[in-house]
Formats: structure tokens, sequence, C-alpha cells
């Protein structure tokens, strides 16, 4: 642009592009500025929500270690070291950062004019004195240096058996990289040329105070996500122990369905999870009316109030009170309603359905059917679709209507003919909904990845586990033809169409064509379309 003899014209030209170019750059200057503006806006949020979650999980914490101390009370020491250290790093920095902004106006922190902020100055002379570090700025290191060892220490401390050590290595290198603060001198490797500069230079040294104030922002977010981090392996550590698969129960547990006249009724009634520290503080029960004494009719043992009373005569028994824990300082009452059967001998059928209480239409729908008393080679049972697999084991495959009723029958040992009748409503497989490398709904993916995925369909939440396939589908770009596809990925046509989307545009996938791959002369409801958002 500048070689050779030039006409007035073209210098003029070339000025107007120098001007241009200073413009462009300056008002990216403007934009950038705003950005970090509007990023610390958000930060700052996430951090006030973040200080209300961490408080009320604390509260609750201190409360659990009251009720139960001999499980939560130690926790409770080993992060109030970590949550005290918090408040203090927190607050600090806000310290800090009310003394880098002391000379920007109200007006414009209030307006968010965040181009104002564009001077190094206030951080650098705060954090550095000629070549090293001021005594503010060695502060700060070390609060950084103090609080990564301190969460550090904290997460050993957790008790394995409630964090794995895989769980509490991750949390660890997560806190370490969080906080980190260069290498062993204190220093990083520039990036543009390789060479090592101290990390706080690295960091704030010649920004923009607006970007500084950021960034600030973020390690105060970090502080936050630590706290939250700790507390929740301790707590959920100490929950999943709690609610192990092992430590569970029926809330009635019983050896049999059903007792005859005069025996003992040997059930016991849990809440759910069985262990020492889910026994009540005591409990108020009745059994028929009749107030039951512990000791004598009942105890607690192994997490359960075990029964010792006489099943009584045939018959229904009511079982009712209140079993009464303490939690949050407070005494909780569980309500008990419950009822059991005695029976001088087998009467009546038992017809159960294995998975729900209705029956679906095209899907074979597995049922118990059984006679107390009788053996199952002696029961038999009609209806229309219905078949026996093997010994109580039946199979029904409804056909047309809303209702479908089951009569079981069989012979007593003697001799006596009984017959039960039930009744199953009879529904369809609900609405499929579309799949894109199986997620449905509203999704987001990049270009690529849509383009070699697999198209599907789904029943949410459905009890039976069904192959379905998809043998075509309309598929839609804003502003482009639908094209429609045959199969389950996109074709030539669609990678075109796909091509030529913008970045965020929303592509549907509609009109998906599916079927039951073991049963294809049923047909599915209209499944549901699929947006995807791109993402590049």
């Amino acid at each position: 642009m500048a070689g050779g003899k030039l006409s007035p014209r073209q210098k003029m030209i070339n000025l107007m592009y120098l001007v241009f170019i200073a413009m462009l750059a300056l008002n990216m200057s403007k934009e950038v500025l705003s950005a970090f503006g509007l990023l610390n806006e958000k930060l700052e949020v996430s951090n006030e929500k973040a200080t209300l979650s961490n408080q009320m999980a604390y509260n609750g914490l201190k409360q659990k270690a009251a009720d139960q101390p001999e499980k939560y009370k130690a926790m409770l020491e080993e992060y109030n070291g970590v949550n005290a250290m918090s408040g203090e790093f927190y607050n600090y920095v806000e310290e800090i950062k009310t003394k880098i902004t002391a000379k920007v106006k109200e007006e414009d922190l209030e307006s968010g004019n965040y181009e104002v902020m564009d001077k190094a100055d206030d951080l650098d002379q705060l954090f550095f004195q000629g070549d090293n570090y001021s005594e503010e700025g060695q502060k700060f290191i070390d609060f950084l240096k103090n609080y990564k060892m301190q969460a550090i220490a904290t997460v050993n401390s957790i008790n394995d058996s409630l964090v794995g050590a895989d769980q509490k290595a991750a949390l660890v290198e997560t806190i370490s990289e969080r906080f980190n603060t260069g290498d062993a001198e204190g220093k990083v490797t520039r990036k543009r040329d390789g060479k090592k500069a101290d990390w706080l230079n690295y960091h704030y040294e010649g920004f923009p105070l607006i970007a500084s104030l950021t960034k600030l922002t973020n390690v105060q977010s970090d502080i936050k996500t630590t706290e939250e981090d700790i507390l929740s392996a301790m707590v959920q550590g100490q929950l999943a122990s709690d609610v192990s698969y092992s430590n569970y129960s029926t809330l009635l547990e019983q050896p049999k369905s059903a007792y005859y006249a005069g025996e003992k009724f040997d059930g016991a009634i849990v809440l759910g999870r069985v262990d020492e520290s889910t026994v009540p503080d005591r409990a108020e029960l009745t059994l028929d009316g009749r107030k039951l004494e512990e000791g004598k009719d009942y105890e607690f043992a192994n997490g359960q109030v075990k029964m010792m009373v006489s099943a009584g005569r045939p018959g229904d028994h009511k079982l009712e009170g209140m079993l009464i824990f303490k939690e949050d300082g407070k005494e909780i009452e569980v309500p008990v309603d419950k009822t059991f059967s005695v029976i001088s001998k087998p009467n009546a059928a038992v017809i159960s359905a294995d998975k729900m209480n209705v029956v679906y239409r095209g899907v074979t729908n597995p049922l118990t059917i059984s006679i107390p008393g009788i053996p199952d080679n002696k029961v038999t049972a009609s209806a229309t679709g219905l078949s026996r697999v093997s010994g109580s084991n039946f199979a029904m495959k409804p056909g047309k209507g809303r209702s479908v009723k089951i009569t079981a029958s069989g012979t007593l040992p003697d001799g006596q003919r009984v017959s039960s009748t039930s009744e199953f409503r009879i529904k369809d497989i609900p609405r499929p909904s579309g799949t894109v490398r199986g997620e449905f709904g509203e999704i987001k993916m990049p270009r690529n990845n849509l383009e070699i995925s697999t198209i599907g369909a789904m029943l949410e939440d459905f009890d039976f586990d069904l192959n379905i396939a998809v043998s075509g589908f309309k598929f839609k770009v804003p502003g482009q033809p639908t094209v429609q596809v045959k199969g389950n990925k996109l074709d030539a046509r669609a990678k075109a169409a796909l091509k030529r989307a913008g970045r965020g545009e929303a592509v549907q996938i509609f009109d998906i064509e599916a079927y039951i791959t073991n049963n294809r002369a049923y047909k599915l409801k209209k499944v549901s379309p699929v947006v995807v958002e791109l993402t590049n």
C-alpha cells in the first residue's frame, strides 16, 4: 500500500482504509471490555446463589450433627476449618476488588459502563513493586496456596468408607488445578515465547481493570465451588452409605403371604433403611385397637420394629399407630397403617400383574397366576390372548377392547373347587419420542456429529424394553426444502441441506416412521419430533 508512486486519489483511499481499520480495532476493544463486564456480572450472580446454597447445606450438616452425632459430628468438625478459611479468603478477594474499583465512578459501575475500566494501573500498583511482588501481592499468593493445602487436607480426611480413593484423588486433582500458582518456584511458561514468568505477573499484570476484576470474581467462584464439592463429597458419601441397597428392605416384612388361625404373626415393620440409626425413639402402636407394649408385643432390633403377637382369628387385622423419630431437633411422627390377613384355608385365587396394574396392547405382558395352597399345575386360567408359559407364569397378548377379564380356577386338597376373576385395563403403547444419538426433545450438537448420528425412537419411562427401529423421516433446515429420508441416517440430500445451515440454527427431524422389530403389524402412535440446534 505504501510502495511506488501513488495518485492523490489512491493515497486518499489508503488513508481511509487505515482510519477504517483503526475504528474496527477501537470498537473491538470496547466490545471485549463489555464482554468481560457481562461475564463478571454473571459470576457475581452465580456466587450469590452459591453462597446461599452452601449456607443452607452447611446449616443442614450442623443440624444432622446435632441429631446424629455418631455419624456427622466429626464430619462437621473437619468441614468447619475449610469453611472458615473459605469465608476469610472470599472476603479478602472482595476487599481487593473494592480497592481497585475505588476510582471508578459509581454511575459507571451501576450502568455497566465497562469501557472506562480499560487501565491496569490500580491493580499493578497494588500487586507489584518494581520487578517484585508487593506485600499485598505476596499475601494474595499465600492465600491461594494455604487455601489449596487446607482444602486438600480436608478431602484426604474424609473416611474411606464414605468416599472412595479414586473419587478423593480426582477431587484433590481438581482443587489443585483450581488454585494452581505455577511450578515450585511460582512460575508458568508463557505460550507466546516459551519463556517463564512469575504466576502473578502472567495472570494479572498489565491487564485492563475489568479483566482483572473478572478474574478475581472467578477466584471467588472457585472458592464457592470448592466448598460445595467438599461438603457434597462428605454428605453424599454418608447418605450413599445410609441408603445402600444392603440396608434396604420392604415396609412390611413377613415370611408368608397368609397365616392360619391361631398361628403366631412373626412379621416386622421397617422404615425402608435397615440399620441401627433408624430405630425410632419410641413407638405408639395398636393391633385391632388394642395398645401394644414394648418388650411384650414388639421390640426394637436391627432397625426394625419386630412384632411378637399372635396372628389371631381368621380375617383382616389392622396395625396402626406412629413411629416417632427426632429430626432437625423436632419429633417427627411416621404413621403406621398396615393390614395383614389371616386365613383358615385357601379359598381364593391370587392374580397380579408382574410389572403393572394394566396390560398393554402390542406387547407380551407377563402375569403370575396362583391360588394359595394349590399346586401351580392344578391351577387353570382363561382369557382372550392368555397362555401359560410355565408354572404360575402366564403371558397375555390383549386384542381389541378396553379391558380383559381373567378367570383362575383350582381344586383344593379336600376336593372343593375355587374360582376367581380379575379385570385388567388394556392400554396402547404410549407415543414414542424421536431421538438423535439417544437424545430427545431439543438438543444441541456440532454439525459433524449430526451428520453421522443415528435417528431413532424410544419410549420414555415405559415398563417394557421394546426394540424400535426407524425406517424413514423428514429433515428440515430453515430456508431449505424439506428432505424425505429413507433409513435412520442422513442421506446425501439431507447432508447437503445441513451444510447450508448456519451456526445456532435449529433443524427439525419429524414424521419419523418407527416400528417394533418383532411386531411390525402393530401401528405405533405418531413419533415426537426432534429439534437440533447447531453449535458450529
